[in-house]
């Protein structure tokens, strides 16, 4: 019964420290950690508090604006940033982005980084976790971050960053950033509730909105990239994986969805090579520039870009 109590206690401490996380010895690449998976699956239950909650204009705009906030934390800096360094920026600035990113619920930005790295050694290979040509569309989907095997932050693919304390320690207590969030678009919720009567919502509405149903598009628009770019869209370059180039997960996504431009050339902080290929995350990016934020946009060279070879696998 001690021994019990104690596996709990750990497990608990785990959510929370994930330096404390112990996976089982005997776990395969293949396994899914139940454990840790509850979160993720209670977040999804949670959409049915919709039907007590209801809607109201101010929800909808911050489940709209918390979307797209963070998704621009994502993929402007957990991707195009920490991932591929196409840009460059202060220490501090590079903290409230990570903030931000982390708040996305997507691990941190150590963790991110070092896995997507992985991703483009190894693109659609059989080391490639996420491809699905390799393992199947579901698995590609979200079945590989719920697993034992990728729990772990990979610090050699990310030695540069582990200089960076401040990332190191939101990358080790990744869930505290979320679950102070969603406490603080409930009292913002509760304020309104007092002191904006007349906009009709509350701290049980915006958190639903808010957190909720924001995280969840979030979640999935994200997944995207990983499993329908590489089985969805036209291929302009022969590069030597599946990715392809999707209007819709890049409208989706602030632009990733040009995908076998960025497998193409990924250290180009501009995703969508041609002016009609919209790429918001890059529009964003160019406003932090003239702000002084960021600097040294990295761009494709045209000789690169120019590469045009119609392929498909």
């Amino acid at each position: 019964m001690q021994q019990k109590t104690q596996r709990l206690l750990w497990r608990l401490i785990g959510w929370l420290d994930n330096q404390r996380y112990q996976p089982p010895q005997h776990a395969s690449a293949e396994s899914i950690d139940w454990w840790r998976v509850l979160p993720f699956v209670a977040l999804h239950i949670a959409l049915i508090a919709l039907f007590w909650v209801g809607w109201s204009p101010v929800a909808v705009i911050c489940a709209i604006v918390m979307y797209v906030l963070r998704m621009f934390a994502i993929t402007g800096f957990y991707h195009r940033y920490f991932a591929h360094k196409t840009f460059q920026t202060s220490r501090p600035a590079q903290f409230v982005f990570a903030l931000i990113g982390a708040a996305a619920v997507q691990r941190g930005p150590l963790w991110w980084a070092a896995h997507h790295r992985t991703h483009h050694v190894h693109a659609d290979q059989p080391q490639d976790i996420h491809s699905p040509h390799q393992h199947g569309f579901l698995w590609s989907h979200l079945g590989w971050f719920l697993s034992h095997a990728n729990f772990k932050t990979q610090l050699d693919r990310v030695r540069e960053l582990t200089r960076y304390k401040e990332l190191c320690w939101l990358d080790r207590f990744d869930s505290l950033v979320p679950f102070a969030f969603a406490c603080g678009l409930f009292g913002l919720g509760e304020i309104l509730r007092v002191y904006m009567p007349e906009w009709h919502t509350n701290g049980w509405q915006l958190l639903v909105w808010g957190f909720v149903v924001s995280t969840i598009a979030l979640y999935h628009a994200t997944f995207c990239v990983n499993s329908l770019a590489h089985v969805w869209g036209s291929r302009r370059y022969a590069t030597r994986d599946h990715s392809r180039n999707n209007l819709l997960i890049a409208i989706l996504t602030l632009g990733e969805g040009w995908h076998n431009n960025h497998h193409h050339f990924p250290g180009s902080a501009k995703q969508g090579f041609y002016w009609w290929e919209l790429d918001f995350t890059y529009y964003g990016l160019k406003l932090l520039e003239a702000t002084g934020l960021i600097w040294n946009l990295k761009q494709v060279p045209l000789a690169v870009r120019n590469q045009h070879v119609q392929e498909r696998l």
